[in-house]
């Protein structure tokens, strides 16, 4: 049983909380987050303890590993404090806005045995791993072009949007990670980006986009599009298509049925 400090009860943060206590090999041992009203109330949920510190949560004797889902200002700070404490760690993303922070947190901990993930999760999808390991072994040949649809069911609240560091940084982000992942040691090198704001008022206030298209090129010469929109009325939309000399494949939507509307 691995027993997890979870620093970080907000939106995300619940997630994992419930994620960790249905797991059968994992328990909730103790929540932290400075809005003592969510502590509460995802401790009382999951069965855990209350920590008054994100030290004490960290430090505790009986704690196996760390989940970082607070606000993204205190990524660095906790990710340090958990490789100091030498216990395994897997922080949302991103790890900070500011990239000197970035460097500095990666230089603090770099030779670490400890294992430390950031939770970039799309290239764990079994079907997008899939097509992956299907470009890996030859299947597509020469690939020529990555199709990438990322469309979350509906935008995130005012106060969310505000700390999160824009749309590219918040959202598309994941599907940058996706596209690094699929060409491997191919780097990007060019990059158009266009975004709008069509329907949510509250990504207008916060000065934020809630669609936006991207054109990326590799060293290679592989283009990338990747689309990205915080509603869709009909759920979580998440493809991917890559095409090549030998033909494509596609990743798609895990739905209950084959029917399409």
């Amino acid at each position: 049983m691995i027993n997890f400090a979870l620093l970080g009860a907000g939106r995300i943060g619940k997630m994992h909380a419930k994620i960790i206590s249905d797991h059968s090999e994992a328990n909730l041992q103790y929540v932290y987050d400075v809005n003592n009203e969510f502590t509460l109330q995802v401790a009382k949920d999951n069965n855990a303890e209350v920590a008054n510190s994100p030290k004490e949560a960290v430090n505790h004797k009986d704690v196996d590993a760390i989940l970082i889902a607070s606000a993204t200002p205190t990524h660095t700070e906790f990710l340090i404090m958990a490789n100091e404490a030498n216990k395994p760690v897997l922080c949302e993303k991103p790890i900070d806005l500011d990239i000197n922070k970035v460097n500095e947190c990666r230089d603090k901990i770099a030779g670490s045995s400890n294992l430390i993930q950031i939770g970039f999760n799309r290239r764990f999808d079994n079907s997008h791993a899939k097509v992956q390991q299907a470009y890996v072994n030859g299947e597509i040949g020469t690939l020529e072009k990555i199709i990438i649809t990322s469309r979350d069911p509906a935008p995130p609240g005012l106060d969310y949007l505000n700390a999160a560091g824009g749309f590219f940084r918040d959202t598309t982000i994941h599907d940058f990670d996706l596209s690094r992942f699929i060409l491997g040691e191919d780097p990007i090198i060019e990059i158009s980006a266009f975004g709008d704001n069509l329907f949510d008022e509250n990504a207008k206030k916060a000065n934020d986009f809630d669609t936006a298209m991207f054109i990326l090129k590799s060293k290679s010469g592989v283009l990338i599009h990747i689309n990205n929109s915080r509603r869709a009325v009909y759920g979580y939309d998440q493809r991917v298509e890559i095409f090549g000399s030998k033909g494509m494949m596609i990743s798609n939507n895990q739905t209950p049925t084959s029917v399409e509307k």
